[in-house]
């Protein structure tokens, strides 16, 4: 199976954009009292942001006291949105949030920092529906499908013949009956 260049771009990304920093920093400066008491956090959020995609779904750890990590396997994945406020988007950035059917009102998983998020969005929306490139599968899997169907189309015809011919077999038994009354 070899994924699109798309797809390898996707599965590449391990880190947020280096503009997350910035929008922490923007999001920190919004209350000079509080800064020094907000940036520290934020950094060290910043810094121990991993993702990890695979095959199977998405990976999102952070932390350094209180470690985090949220696995969310693309099959759980209820819905997809794209948010994103005016320092965001004047940065180029945008959060993905995940939602699963976990119940929660909020998002699962909020991917942050994501410069291609609509890329990001569209790998993990056919991700969670399951599609499947036709270049790689297309052949085979037609071949596949032909030949189920036809053996599939044998066995409902056998079937058929069975019931018509019990059904006459039936039919004349009824007939014999009546005869002899």
């Amino acid at each position: 199976m070899n994924p699109s260049s798309n797809e390898t771009d996707i599965l590449a990304i391990t880190r947020p954009h280096a503009d997350l920093w910035k929008y922490y920093l923007l999001a920190c400066l919004a209350f000079p009292p509080a800064f020094p008491f907000l940036v520290l956090p934020a950094w060290f959020r910043y810094q121990t942001m991993r993702y990890q995609f695979t095959a199977e779904g998405i990976s999102m750890r952070w932390g350094i006291l209180f470690r985090r990590e949220i696995i969310v396997n693309y099959a759980r994945i209820q819905d997809i949105h794209l948010r994103s406020n005016f320092v965001e988007r004047w940065l180029g950035l945008a959060r993905i949030l995940v939602q699963t059917a976990s119940g929660n009102a909020g998002a699962e998983m909020t991917l942050e920092g994501l410069k291609e998020f609509e890329a990001v969005r569209d790998f993990l929306y056919s991700k969670m529906r399951g599609v499947q490139d036709p270049a790689q599968h297309g052949a085979g899997t037609a071949a596949k499908a032909t030949g189920e169907a036809a053996e599939l189309a044998a066995a409902l015809r056998e079937v058929a013949q069975e019931l018509r011919a019990t059904r006459l077999a039936l039919a004349a038994q009824s007939g014999k009956d009546q005869d002899h009354a």
